[in-house]
């Protein structure tokens, strides 16, 4: 149904914010024989050009590259490493986690704390933070320091499993994005208009990559490709699931940083009907993607969307997606960018 072989060697080039190289030579190599022209601007984004029936407006999908992750901040007489966070982090997902350091060649470190054996009752009952870990590598000093330097990044130690029909790994927030763009370059035939597949930097840290290429780009009609929330999961009132998996993609409506242009959500919508694809809706009153800098960035803004792949366990190491929605997702995307000249959008006065 979908290239799981691809998207395992996706998830697992690392690639933390500011650090993107591997992945985004990942992405060139996959994309460079399907491209009319690849530019990279001065961030690192990867801009694909697919020409279009017409050159009079221009379309822009945003799909960030970037993981969350960490940067190393100091290195103790022990060969202990503390590091600063790159991106959203719940602290206590980090217990018992295998992390990746980017030195001068990669080294394996653990997640560690203090032993639940050692606390006092009044630690054993509180809420870690971030600074209750360091990164053990089992290392004494003098070995670390010929390998490892502050500002080095790092990045999450897990490979992609099959699940049933869905798949499992750390960063598929947002490298199924990244998967879903490839195979939609790949696949796209005459869209509507000239086409600009952005694969961008440093979304985790504030949609950094997407504000630059869109400035660049200028377009007129914007899409987001993105993760959101799918909290179907024992616990969760009807309300709060926002989505749920292998019920289709999800439309966007919104998200903590951008209401939807409705004409999009309308047509985003009536596309997946008439192509008999299964779709949701989303709104998620917090967080934010690339979307909201595709929308506002260029002189007079654009008509924006956005394409939401259901994920659990999101900004963990076991993010869950079901393979149906990645399809459902591939499809409306394709017949959205070839039916774009065909709906109305001028305003309703």
């Amino acid at each position: 149904m979908i290239n799981t072989t691809l998207l395992k060697t996706i998830c697992e080039t690392p690639g933390a914010p500011g650090f993107e190289d591997r992945v985004r030579s990942l992405v060139i190599s996959e994309i460079k024989d399907f491209a009319d022209d690849i530019e990279l601007d001065n961030m690192g984004n990867v801009i694909v050009l697919k020409k279009g029936k017409s050159d009079k407006k221009r379309v822009m999908i945003g799909a960030h590259m970037d993981e969350i992750g960490f940067i190393v901040t100091h290195i103790d007489n022990n060969g202990f490493l503390k590091f600063h966070t790159l991106g959203g982090f719940d602290p206590k997902t980090l217990t018992s986690q295998r992390v990746i350091i980017h030195g001068t060649k990669d080294v394996i470190g653990v997640m560690g704390s203090k032993p639940i054996h050692v606390m006092s009752p009044e630690e054993k009952n509180k809420v870690p933070k971030i600074t209750d870990y360091y990164i053990d590598l089992g290392m004494p000093k003098k070995e670390v320091d010929k390998i490892i330097s502050v500002g080095n990044p790092i990045t999450r130690e897990r490979e992609l499993i099959e699940m049933g029909d869905c798949v499992n790994c750390k960063s598929l927030d947002n490298r199924i994005a990244v998967f879903i763009l490839i195979e939609t370059i790949k696949k796209l035939i005459n869209p509507a208009f000239d086409t600009y597949a952005v694969f961008t930097v440093q979304e985790e840290v504030g949609i950094r990559g997407a504000q630059v290429a869109t400035q660049k780009i200028k377009p007129d009609f914007g899409f987001g490709l993105d993760t959101t929330i799918a909290y179907d999961v024992p616990g969760a009132a009807e309300h709060e699931k926002i989505t749920s998996l292998g019920k289709g993609v999800a439309v966007k409506i919104l998200d903590g940083s951008t209401i939807c242009d409705s004409r999009m959500v309308n047509f985003m919508q009536k596309t997946a009907d008439k192509n008999k694809i299964n779709w949701q809706h989303e709104i998620l009153t917090a967080g934010g993607t690339d979307t909201a800098n595709i929308q506002r960035m260029t002189p007079g803004g654009s008509i924006a969307g956005a394409f939401s792949i259901p994920t659990r366990h999101i900004h963990q190491v076991i993010e869950m997606v079901h393979k149906k929605d990645v399809s459902n997702c591939i499809d409306l995307m394709q017949h959205c960018l070839i039916d774009l000249d065909s709906y109305n959008w001028d305003f309703k006065i």
